[in-house]
């Protein structure tokens, strides 16, 4: 495989030709897992950037390493840029992922043995909201609640949080802290029922945003920053920026934050990866990305209507944000998500298994699938194409046993990739 044109600066062979490889297959194959985006050239070059170079523990004027006037500008532009964005107090940007955004406010707000009232695994909740095999479980006390029961009543909406079991739970355990957010679900999720919920039990609210933050910046989905104490998030999803986590908090915990990031769990800082998150928070400011973020919701719910129509069920009925969950189980009563997923990538359609509420299959093999348009919204796919990928998504897993039909699925999905390539033109 030719090298990509970003890594013309290469020169181990063995290193070129896999990312040739992985260049070729980002942009020849359909990108449908629902926390991956395709970062802009620019991103790139700044996570690329001579910025590698610079050790930097510590906060802007208050660094252990010499040199680092220049980080120090970097570093505070991105925490301005994304106070700016989220309209919040303070702004963190040196976590590394999401995860690690999660942990330093639990470290930052509770004592180890603390209660946390968070959303089930198995229901759309993250690892780090109190799974067994997450070290957050370790440490602190988890309970958690999770989504009404499935209906088939188009007039009473089912598997949505179910904020009465939020409220009951929280009265009888009082968690120090609630979490708001998912990993896998649907639908908006208001921050509002958690603040007074979060009020009457006085506790803190904490907002994981990883997978929504960008429809928050674009204006699509309401913000939590006005009502939580703290909003943590990625900033390579909706965000499209470079994989990385990031804080924002009201100013009454922002030293217990920073001190928890560092040097409570973290020592250096990538500041190449800071500089790219500053140029992705300059790039979701303008109004382009407001249009994006629109478009992303829209080709969720015409990807959502074509997938039932194919004979999918919607966990929860539908969408309203970036993210369609599928039942498999109506389509095919004998399809696990992880034999769809493994026939889909034969066929050039890349997604992600996951459980779906109440799954009787175990975490590794599911009942669900979890797709998604951010990425394939930044390459230019619109309603119609969705549509489409939906057709051949149902085409790929029909013919599942037939290697030419994947064959053929997979010419097809070229053929659109070829159409909507997101790096088209880019010369590095």
């Amino acid at each position: 495989m030719s090298p990509s044109p970003l890594d013309r600066w290469i020169t181990d062979d063995e290193v070129v030709a896999l990312l040739g490889d992985e260049w070729a297959r980002q942009t020849t194959t359909l990108q449908l897992i629902a926390s991956e985006n395709f970062a802009s050239p620019a991103v790139l070059a700044a996570a690329g950037s001579i910025l590698t170079n610079k050790y930097a523990e510590g906060y802007p004027g208050r660094r252990y390493y010499g040199g680092n006037q220049v980080v120090d500008e970097v570093e505070d532009l991105a925490r301005r840029r994304l106070t700016a964005l989220f309209g919040a107090d303070h702004a963190n940007v040196q976590p590394h992922s999401g995860a690690n955004a999660n942990v330093a406010v639990y470290e930052a707000l509770l004592e180890p043995g603390d209660t946390i009232l968070a959303m089930r695994l198995d229901q759309g909740g993250h690892l780090t909201h109190g799974s067994p095999a997450s070290i957050t479980s370790t440490f602190w006390r988890f309970v958690s609640y999770g989504v009404t029961p499935r209906s088939d009543d188009p007039a009473v909406p089912g598997e949505v949080i179910d904020f009465d079991n939020v409220r009951d739970l929280a009265l009888a355990h009082r968690p120090r802290l609630i979490v708001a957010g998912a990993t896998a679900y649907s639908r908006v999720i208001d921050p509002v029922p958690f603040r007074e919920i979060a009020d009457e039990v006085g506790a803190y609210l904490m907002f994981d945003s990883a997978h929504v933050a960008g429809l928050i910046a674009g204006g699509v989905h309401p913000s939590p920053v006005p009502y939580a104490d703290v909003v943590t998030f990625t900033t390579h999803k909706t965000l499209r920026g470079p994989r990385g986590g990031a804080i924002v908090c009201r100013e009454e915990h922002a030293k217990r934050i920073d001190s928890a990031v560092f040097p409570g769990q973290q020592g250096g800082p990538l500041e190449h990866v800071i500089a790219a998150k500053a140029v992705a928070f300059e790039e979701a400011r303008q109004p382009a990305f407001a249009d994006y973020a629109g478009r992303v919701v829209a080709n969720a719910r015409a990807f959502a209507a074509a997938l039932e129509g194919q004979g999918f069920r919607l966990v929860s009925g539908g969408t309203e944000n970036h993210m369609v969950l599928l039942d498999l189980r109506d389509f095919d009563g004998e399809l696990t998500g992880k034999v769809a997923q493994e026939a889909l990538d034969r066929a050039g359609i890349t997604t992600n298994r996951n459980t779906i509420p109440d799954d009787p299959r175990s975490a590794f093999v599911t009942s669900g699938l979890r797709v998604g348009t951010a990425a394939e919204t930044t390459a230019g796919l619109g309603e119609a194409e969705f549509a489409a990928v939906a057709g051949l998504m149902a085409r790929a897993l029909r013919g599942r046993d037939d290697e030419a039909v994947l064959t053929e699925v997979r010419r097809d999905v070229a053929a659109l990739c070829a159409a909507h390539n997101p790096y088209q033109g880019f010369v590095g």
